[in-house]
């Protein structure tokens, strides 16, 4: 059985150096299932690892791709909580741009009957960030305040619907005027230009006397600083990303007079770190936002596999209205 496949032979230019390369599909063995995928996206954390930049690269030659979301095909000995037919995300392992992937089963979740698995396919990086940034730096109370940049990303996104869900209240920053039309038809309420001159003003009557308790920084530079300025006293900064490729400088009146803590958050490392029933847990508790219809990330263009090279040129467009998704259908 011959498995659509994408690689990476060498680091560069991104649609320069990715393949499709057809390969002889890998018969699942003792506690190993072998999945057909349908969907996957294009991440940043993708395009990184062909540059070469990313903060942990594979050994290549290597098949490549962070997310993706398949069907059972068949199980190896041993294997009794999946059969042929079962939708599954697999959450602890790399190289997923594969037609027929073979994992462990230890390293799937599976998803309820039902879901959208363009969405499913989505779900195990940013939504993933997204709760996890929400739920373990700060004890947030129906009613409190969470301020972000980069509203418009497809973390920004999970965490305004996933926060909705809780009762906390978002302030979305972004920089665009179609980015803040994005955030708005997925129901945010919050919603400032970065780039406006009153964006203080507006912020302070959105807010009104309160301030927020955790601000979530996937810029930099003064886009940080911005998002920081809102936090109360004692509250917890978190940076999950670099956008603008500008260092975080932190004022010393944010340590002395406000004793903010910044603090950071990567997701592989998270991954390392939990226990298998804590990842299940949270990727069953994102799969069913998705089939409830309460997490919806948007979608602007999704490409066959043969069209690789393509799809990786999207994904770096700056100004998409969405994922960009791989399918082997």
């Amino acid at each position: 059985m011959i498995s659509r496949n994408v690689t990476l032979a060498e680091f560069g230019k991104p649609e320069s150096v990715v393949r499709m390369q057809p390969a002889e599909a890998t018969a699942p063995q003792a506690g190993e299932i072998r999945l057909r995928t349908k969907f996957a996206p294009v991440n940043p954390a993708d395009i990184n690892i062909m540059e070469g930049t990313y903060g942990s690269l594979p050994t290549l030659p290597a098949a490549i791709g962070n997310e993706a979301a398949g069907i059972v095909e068949s199980m190896g000995e041993g294997v009794t909580e999946f059969v042929p037919g079962d939708l599954v995300l697999p959450v602890s392992a790399r190289g997923l741009w594969q037609e027929y992937l073979t994992v462990p089963a230890a390293q799937c979740v599976k998803l309820p009957p039902g879901i959208d698995l363009a969405q499913a396919a989505m779900l195990r990086v940013n939504p993933a960030t997204a709760w996890i940034m929400l739920t373990n730096f700060r004890g947030l109370s129906p009613g409190d305040w969470v301020v972000q940049n980069a509203a418009n990303s497809a973390v920004g996104l999970s965490v305004m619907q996933l926060a909705r869900t809780e009762g906390w209240r978002v302030l979305n920053l972004v920089r665009r005027a179609d980015a803040a039309a994005q955030c708005r038809a997925l129901g945010a309420e919050y919603v400032l230009r970065e780039d406006d001159p009153a964006w203080k003003e507006q912020a302070a009557e959105m807010m009104g006397s309160q301030r927020a308790k955790l601000a979530l920084n996937a810029v930099g530079g003064e886009s940080a600083l911005r998002v920081a300025s809102l936090l109360e006293d004692e509250g917890i900064h978190v940076t999950y990303g670099a956008m603008s490729r500008q260092k975080v400088s932190v004022p010393n009146r944010f340590l002395i007079f406000q004793n903010l803590t910044f603090t950071g958050f990567w997701l592989s490392r998270w991954m390392r770190q939990a226990s298998v029933e804590k990842i299940s847990l949270l990727y069953e508790l994102l799969a069913q936002h998705v089939l409830t219809g309460s997490l919806q990330l948007p979608i602007a263009q999704t490409f066959p596999v043969e069209e690789i090279t393509a799809a990786v040129t999207a994904a770096q467009l700056s100004q998409r209205s969405g994922k960009i998704l791989l399918s082997w259908l």
